[in-house]
């Protein structure tokens, strides 16, 4: 099935954020789908920390001006894009200016968790959903890089179940070691609720750990990477017992052939994918 639809939602991408095993893959991966003919969408976080004069963003106006409720605040969404010239590669940039101005990642000059980093998660994964219908472009398959990501199947599942945008997606979740430690804001699964989605759904976050983020997207997904060859006992029994399609960890090499060979066993199709 070259012609899959692929929608990629990645917390961290190079170049525009330091190389980890996360952001390198986000960033070759699309690339890899788009060499093999698939149509591709990339969306991140616009992280203060990225220069915008030196990767060249812009604000896409058409897209931009929808306010996001978020525990009964308005956050206007600002989208923003930028181009991989190398790759020739279009990424969207989720903003607001009170979410991601700071000119940080995740964590304040103490190094602890920026307070709000619940709700810039929640921002970005409804902000990327409501793009994208704002587009008008049905994926396939939306696959999933991050925490900070790990939501949007809990939210693809609910309150976009009926959407005509996402009712044929399948959406596919990369579990990385790449986290935090403590717990996101406590009230985190109540101001999920606010936007309609059943306590039992959101349950699993009501701590919001590193470990419950990943499990709230294991639990929504269609299918599950093993993103990092080291994850936790705890994460590795919650994929096993998911009861959907699981590719083990890809490694370095191969894993572009090796996971669009897994996107058409998702959708059901017999691959076309080559080495």
């Amino acid at each position: 099935m070259s012609k899959a639809r692929i929608l990629y939602v990645s917390q961290h991408m190079v170049p525009f954020l330091p190389e980890t095993p996360m952001s390198a893959l986000s960033r070759f991966l699309p690339q890899g789908a788009h060499d093999k003919g698939r149509e591709i969408r990339v969306f991140m976080p616009r992280f203060g920390k990225i220069n915008e004069r030196r990767h060249q963003l812009h604000e896409v106006i058409r897209l931009s001006g929808m306010n996001l409720s978020i525990d009964d605040v308005d956050h206007p969404l600002i989208i923003k894009v930028a181009s991989i010239p190398t790759a020739r590669m279009q990424v969207y940039f989720i903003d607001n200016d009170d979410l991601f101005k700071r000119k940080a990642v995740l964590y304040d000059a103490d190094d602890k968790l920026f307070p709000d980093t619940d709700v810039r998660s929640i921002f970005f994964v409804r902000g990327v959903l409501e793009t994208v219908r704002k587009l008008g472009w049905a994926p396939d398959v939306i696959h999933c890089h991050g925490w900070m990501a790990n939501l949007l199947p809990l939210y693809l599942k609910t309150n976009y179940a009926d959407d005509p945008y996402f009712a044929n997606s399948k959406v596919v979740c990369s579990i990385y070691d790449e986290g935090y430690k403590g717990s996101l804001n406590k009230r985190m699964s109540e101001k999920v609720a606010l936007d309609g989605i059943s306590e039992d759904h959101a349950n699993t976050i009501k701590k919001a750990t590193f470990d419950n983020m990943n499990a709230i997207g294991i639990e929504h997904s269609d299918a599950i990477i093993v993103g990092s060859d080291e994850l936790n006992e705890a994460t590795m029994d919650k994929i096993k017992s998911a009861g959907v399609p699981v590719l083990d960890f890809p490694g370095n090499d191969g894993y572009l052939a090796d996971i669009n060979a897994f996107y058409d066993e998702v959708l059901g199709v017999e691959s076309e994918a080559t080495t």
